[in-house]
């Protein structure tokens, strides 16, 4: 059962290990959508995210010989982390098994912290399965990264850190992978005030819970979609499925491309590097139709490899037309590149990248194209850019971006 009492003394033991991570008032979300929007930054955390808490209760809870015997888990990353660095903690062997999509930045700080790495699968479910083996082949103690009662109850923390610090909150929105850290938050939540709305935010391309829901049971998705990895999830925690039915007020899915969106938000506006996974809660914030409110969003994590991040910065700003590409047709004489680039500077255009091909036509006195990528400020920057060119007697058509 999830008790009172347990989320009280999970609160009291996960803060050996855990940083306070105050909530942090946006007013730029606030202002975009009408709310007073909080976030609570969990990619601060020591291991860069929440899954530190249950995975220090949880060992908590275990016998000498239990921890005696080993610790394994599965996990696409950040429960990764908070095993590999709570083991460690307690001085206790650690065997993590990762899929092999794992980011590399996520598989090299669970070495860090002195686990062995095991790699197996494409998925989270296939590495899952492979640890259950390796467990019963070597006697391993598994701690599941969030079908478990004690693990949920440390996740739970969080909604207690919220409520003491923001006591009147009216929603709380919460990623869902397995349904873990939702489980905590809403269960703890309700506790505390059983008016309070908490919703859960799933990718639309694994959203196992919200198929549960509608089922009424566990829903196995075939695939699952998504660049939001650490919540990439085809089963929902069986375990903790009723307390999930019964506190989750609403479940809101979405789409990869408001998540890049959403990363570019929390760079500009907050300067704060937050995962795909952790990015689900501020892009679920333009889902709610509700308006003076008290939101908080909850950051679950910011482990980003470098690569991913420059290609969601990339995307990002071809999505917001801060970058755009056009190619227009020139005669070939001398002139027309000094002509086109005096109506781009006198729109205030920044020329990020020039292709120049004279062999388009047989032709070259008719038609030479010429790309040009542009940074703009936004869609009507980027409008008035091309209605410029128009007007100069140019045909500009726009293509998509080669970076």
């Amino acid at each position: 059962m999830l008790t009172l009492e347990k989320f009280e003394e999970a609160s009291e033991i996960v803060q050996k290990v855990t940083q306070k991570t105050k909530l942090v008032y946006s007013q730029y979300f606030s202002k975009q959508t009408g709310n007073k929007v909080f976030l609570k930054p969990e990619n601060m955390q020591v291991t860069g995210a929440y899954k530190i808490r249950g995975a220090y209760y949880k060992i908590s809870t275990l016998t000498e010989e239990e921890k005696t015997h080993g610790l394994i888990t599965a996990s696409a990353g950040n429960h990764a982390q908070g095993v590999a660095y709570a083991a460690k903690e307690y001085g206790v062997k650690a065997v993590i098994v990762m899929p092999t999509t794992t980011p590399l930045i996520k598989v090299n700080r669970t070495k860090s912290y002195g686990a062995e790495v095991v790699l197996y699968g494409n998925v989270y479910d296939e590495a899952c399965a492979y640890a259950y083996e390796l467990a019963e082949k070597e006697g391993y103690t598994f701690i599941h990264p969030f079908d478990d009662l004690a693990v949920a109850t440390g996740q739970g923390t969080i909604a207690m850190e919220i409520f003491k610090e923001l006591p009147l909150v009216d929603y709380i929105l919460v990623p869902v992978g397995g349904g873990g850290l939702a489980t905590g938050v809403s269960t703890l939540a309700k506790m505390l005030n059983p008016k309070i709305q908490i919703i859960g935010v799933e990718p639309a391309g694994a959203n196992c819970l919200q198929q549960s829901f509608e089922e009424g049971k566990i829903v196995t998705l075939q695939n699952v979609s998504t660049i939001a990895d650490g919540t990439a999830v085809k089963t929902p925690g069986e375990k903790i499925f009723p307390y999930l039915q019964e506190n989750l007020d609403d479940i809101i899915t979405v789409e990869d491309d408001e998540l890049i969106v959403a990363f570019l938000d929390m760079v500009e506006n907050h300067k704060m590097i937050v995962e795909n996974s952790g990015l689900l809660t501020v892009a679920a914030l333009k889902h709610l139709s509700v308006k003076g409110k008290k939101i908080v969003s909850v950051l679950s994590g910011g482990n980003m490899d470098v690569i991913t991040m420059a290609s969601v910065v990339q995307h990002g700003l071809i999505q917001r037309d801060r970058i755009f590409t056009v190619s227009v047709l020139l005669p070939d004489r001398p002139g027309e590149l000094v002509r086109v680039a005096q109506v781009i500077a006198q729109e205030q255009a920044n020329v990020i990248k020039l292709d120049h091909n004279q062999f388009v036509s047989t032709n070259r006195n008719a038609a030479v194209e010429l790309k040009i990528t542009m940074e703009a400020f936004g869609t009507e920057h980027k409008n008035r850019i091309v209605e410029a060119l128009k007007t100069n007697g140019y045909r500009p058509k726009l293509i998509r971006p080669n970076l």
